[in-house]
């Protein structure tokens, strides 16, 4: 097994990466606690790991397997992989399966996206694979037509399927607006993205007797992050021992955070990567520990889900709060913040995904209750939309269908920012 001690990746990475040998240049020759090496600066880290004169990677390209990462927020960076190290990681990621609810027997869809070096569908299909349970692989994709989707459900009797909230999603609100459900799934697996409230409600529809649960924590950058935690709270993980260290840091100090209840971002270290390595790297998530003798802990959200609108910093969690507190009734199944600047001053909007056949005048009372929610739990944008520095925010309602998505991994985005650039 290619798990390593920390002070063995350390002194590994010092001597066969230029990267980290510069980053660990001033510290002593041994080094044996995680608090004894800075965390690394994610920009820093991605220019040096570039397609030419790579100075991350320990060796040079050869039995390896590249993925491309970074497509939902920024630029495409590309993470590898040795032969050994892939087959560590989908073999850990499988067992993890078994938290999250998969039994012998299982015919699990995979729902990913493949392409374009994109990892999650060939991860999941490879982490079945693996599994330490039999199980029977669908591999349909995120890109099928869901009228084909639906058939090779029903065809093979899938009992799992497993996708981004975003894909299940639209499967769903295929399902519904046809007056269908598929009542012989019995799991949800997602992963990706987070589920909330508006996407569960929707999910029930289509699956009534189906069971949304997180396949796992994972990213092809950071690697192996969170497996499941079967608990009510699907945000709920415990670190992949013993091949991940997760820290929870101060987002203001930088010290490790040890109690539970108190937020901030995930910086993780890989004992099993030893091509690119991994070593108290900036996850891009918000979480607090929930168990800290256990090592569980809850994952709050992407640190960067925000946008600022004029003089107000917004995130995407606050919102979902109000239209949650707002919507007693479940219309909303999907939520998106948009950002726009039309005559001289930005303006918020919220794109707010409902199904077919609503009532008009009652989703214009549900409008005007959440912008109401969001002036009194955001004052400071009611004050500057009053002064005349933002618009006042809008509600948009849409279909789930008509969201925005990333067009590579699927994965809704969350903050939409149509301002123009020039």
């Amino acid at each position: 097994m290619p798990v390593q001690s920390f002070s063995d990746l350390v002194r590994y990475a010092r001597d066969c990466s230029r990267f980290y040998a510069d980053l660990y240049a001033d510290l002593p020759p041994e080094v044996n606690s995680l608090t004894d090496v800075p965390v690394v600066d994610q920009k820093a880290f991605w220019a040096a790991n570039s397609l030419h004169d790579n100075r991350v990677l320990t060796a040079p390209l050869g039995d390896a397997v590249v993925f491309k990462t970074g497509g939902t927020t920024g630029t495409p960076r590309f993470s590898c992989y040795t032969r050994e190290e892939w087959r560590e990681f989908v073999t850990a990621f499988g067992a993890g399966l078994i938290d999250a609810g998969l039994r012998p027997g299982h015919r699990v869809a995979d729902l990913f996206y493949a392409g374009e070096l994109y990892a999650s569908f060939l991860f999941i299909l490879d982490s079945l694979a693996h599994a330490p349970v039999a199980n029977v692989r669908l591999p349909i994709g995120g890109g099928a037509p869901p009228e084909s989707t639906v058939s090779t459900l029903l065809d093979f009797g899938a009992h799992v399927v497993a996708g981004t909230p975003t894909s299940l999603c639209r499967l769903a609100e295929h399902l519904t607006s046809a007056g269908r459900q598929l009542p012989q799934v019995e799991l949800l697996f997602f992963g990706g993205e987070a589920l909330f409230s508006d996407q569960s409600r929707l999910l029930v529809r289509a699956f009534p007797n189906a069971v949304p649960r997180s396949l796992g924590y994972a990213s092809v950058d950071g690697g192996l992050l969170g497996r499941p935690v079967a608990c009510p709270d699907t945000r709920t993980h415990r670190p992949f021992t013993p091949h991940t260290v997760v820290e929870i840091l101060d987002e203001r100090t930088g010290e490790p955070i040890r109690e539970a209840g108190r937020p901030g971002r995930v910086v993780v270290t890989q004992l099993f990567r030893s091509l690119m390595p991994i070593i108290r790297y900036p996850a891009g998530d918000r979480a607090e520990w929930t168990d800290t003798e256990g090592g569980a802990f809850r994952i709050l959200g992407r640190a960067e889900e925000g946008v600022r609108v004029g003089p107000v910093s917004l995130y995407w969690d606050d919102a979902m709060t109000v239209v949650d507190e707002a919507d007693t009734d479940g219309v909303v199944t999907g939520t998106q913040l948009v950002v726009r600047r039309w005559a001289g001053r930005d303006g918020l909007i919220l794109r707010l995904a409902t199904l077919p056949g609503q009532d008009s005048v009652a989703l214009d009372v549900l409008a005007k209750a959440i912008i109401t929610g969001l002036n009194t739990a955001r004052p400071f944008y009611a004050d500057s939309a009053t002064r005349g520095y933002v618009h006042p925010s809008i509600v948009e309602w849409t279909h789930h269908r008509d969201l925005v998505v990333n067009s590579r991994s699927g994965k809704l985005v969350r903050v939409l920012d149509e301002r123009p650039t020039t």
